[in-house]
């Protein structure tokens, strides 16, 4: 009779065992299949990250590329301007006023120190108030 009631303890056991097997079984499918979902996000967000910044790099090469060609569009200019106030001596006092009006010269101060008339030294001035207002 105990050899009867241990090998039923024992049944008991097993059947247990088994449905705990089972149930970690169906745990580590459902686990898995989650982890595949999650997998699959991130290596899609990776994909998505990686176009974008491929897009960022293209911009970057493009952008760099045209400031290189603006540079070399824009180096000679100081010389060009050098040569024309040389040329041309009346060019000579709008650039003088324009400095000056950069500065905060009055319209006064621009008719005396650069030589210009009253309505001269008023358009440089507006000139730059409406170049200063649209920076």
């Amino acid at each position: 009779m105990m050899l009867e009631a241990a090998l039923v303890v024992m049944a008991l056991i097993s059947v247990a065992l088994i449905g705990a097997c089972v149930w970690l079984y169906s745990q580590l499918k459902s686990s898995a299949a989650l982890q595949q979902e999650r997998d699959a996000a991130r290596d899609q967000r990776i994909k998505d990250l990686s176009k974008r910044l491929d897009t960022y790099l293209t911009g970057s090469i493009r952008m760099g590329e045209e400031l290189h060609e603006l540079r070399q569009t824009v180096a000679p200019l100081p010389d060009k301007v050098s040569q024309m106030e040389q040329r041309d001596p009346a060019n000579l006092s709008f650039t003088q006023a324009a400095r000056l009006v950069g500065l905060g010269a009055s319209v006064d101060d621009l008719t005396q120190s650069c030589g210009l008339s009253k309505a001269e030294a008023e358009l440089v001035s507006k000139l730059h108030q409406a170049k200063s207002g649209q920076l």
